[in-house]
């Protein structure tokens, strides 16, 4: 992750909204613009107009409901990746979801959304989760982190080609990733592998680079296709 592609240090972080509930927009707008340093510069009711949203204003972030009437959330991702404007090209989406959208959590992963939260996550998550993906992160909410764990244990064998990417990485890389890919916090990795919160930061962004990944989002998604085993720290 480069620093360019990151917020500037000390600048809002621009933030747009798409939900087809007009109540829900409302109050995300209303959670959102009262904290400090977040500011709400577009919202709307479909794919369509996320789309339009995002290419138009290119917000830091962009939250995204999932599944919409019409043109959904993945409509969204498309027009906004064919763009090149998703991810660190400028607008990062952290996508809105219920928990029975399995499809749709797979395909927007590989359009290349960088967070995932649930529509009955608390407002501080929300509000965390928009601070870290404006900041260069990729988020999972737990559950999310469990279905996709659950996902690829189904596969029949590693991919070997995802295996053979993590050959590059270094002992404690490897062991940070393992722990990454089960939906860690880095306060979390820092603790289960007695490490400071400082080199968790920076193993994650020596990986990152060494994988050519976006964030962590991908990493845990590359780990789960090579079958990474995390490491005997319990």
């Amino acid at each position: 992750m480069t620093a360019a592609a990151e917020t500037a240090p000390g600048a809002a972080v621009r933030v747009a909204i798409a939900d087809d509930e007009v109540l829900v927009r409302r109050s995300l707008r209303a959670i959102l613009g009262s904290q400090p340093g977040l500011v709400v510069t577009g919202e709307a009711a479909d794919g369509d107009g996320a789309a339009e949203v995002a290419i138009r204003q290119r917000p830091d972030v962009l939250l995204l409901d999932i599944r919409m009437p019409g043109s959904d959330g993945l409509t969204a991702l498309r027009r906004i990746r064919e763009a090149r404007l998703l991810g660190e090209a400028g607008v990062r989406a952290v996508v809105l979801t219920t928990f029975d959208l399995d499809d749709y959590i797979d395909q927007a992963f590989r359009l290349g959304a960088s967070g995932f939260l649930l529509k009955t996550s608390p407002y501080e998550e929300l509000v965390t989760a928009v601070r870290a993906v404006a900041a260069g992160d990729g988020l999972l909410a737990p559950k999310v982190a469990r279905w996709l764990i659950e996902r690829y244990r189904c596969q029949p064998a590693a991919d070997a080609e995802a295996a053979r990417r993590l050959d590059v990485l270094s002992d404690r890389e490897r062991h940070v990733l393992a722990v990454l890919a089960e939906g860690r916090s880095n306060t979390e990795i820092a603790a289960c592998l007695h490490l400071s919160v400082h080199t968790v930061k920076s193993h994650v962004s020596s990986l990152l680079a060494k994988l050519g990944l976006r964030d962590r989002v991908q990493a845990v998604a590359l780990a789960h296709r090579a079958r990474l085993t995390p490491p005997g720290y319990r």
